[in-house]
């Protein structure tokens, strides 16, 4: 059973940061692309940030030069490193990952229970 873990949320300041993680667990062959999302209330959830295995990054425009995707692929984890917090960047977080789960024969995305993140102003 593959499940994704996020942990690290919270509640800061404007102007803060924070540093999201997200592990994996399971009987895991092979992480492709793995990626953060958001969704705030009464909104879609969207796009925050992904990255390849090998390290390529796309970032939505509202978070670039704030936030940074990384992983570490030996850990099969995810972080996101988010400086400079504004109000509008409140939001549950979701972790997202493209998993060759032992067995399944193919790449399964799955996602991660969510984290709360609370910028006050």
């Amino acid at each position: 059973q593959v499940q994704l873990v996020e942990s690290g949320g919270g509640l800061v300041q404007a102007g803060g940061s924070l540093r999201l993680s997200c592990r994996t667990s399971g009987f895991i062959l092979s992480i492709n692309a793995m990626g953060w999302y958001r969704q705030a209330p009464g909104k879609q959830r969207e796009l925050v940030a992904t990255i390849t295995y090998g390290g390529s990054t796309n970032n939505a425009d509202s978070v670039k030069g704030r936030f940074t995707i990384s992983r570490d692929n030996a850990l099969n984890t995810v972080y996101l490193q988010m400086n400079s917090l504004k109000p509008e960047d409140t939001a549950i977080y979701y972790c997202n990952a493209e998993i060759l789960g032992h067995g399944a024969g193919r790449y399964m995305n799955y996602w991660g229970q969510g984290t709360q993140v609370t910028v006050s102003s």
